[in-house]
């Protein structure tokens, strides 16, 4: 539902951040390391370290706006 949008956002920020997607169905382990219950759920990463996270399905606004503050 989101992957459209994560791949707009993907192709405006190329070169100024990493955008990378995982199967939780695939990838239970890495799931779990990070807590992942609800689906979609979009990490924000900075030094390596989880810095923030959205919830449920976002505006394309509202992913950028998390975007714009980490840079």
């Amino acid at each position: 539902m989101i992957a459209p949008v994560i791949a707009e956002l993907a192709e405006a920020y190329d070169g100024k951040v990493t955008v990378a997607k995982c199967d939780v169905e695939e990838c239970e382990e890495l799931a779990a390391e990070f807590g992942i219950r609800n689906i979609p759920t979009i990490l924000f990463f900075k030094g390596g370290q989880v810095v923030d996270k959205l919830i449920g399905a976002q505006p394309k606004a509202k992913i950028e706006e998390k975007i714009q503050a980490l840079l």
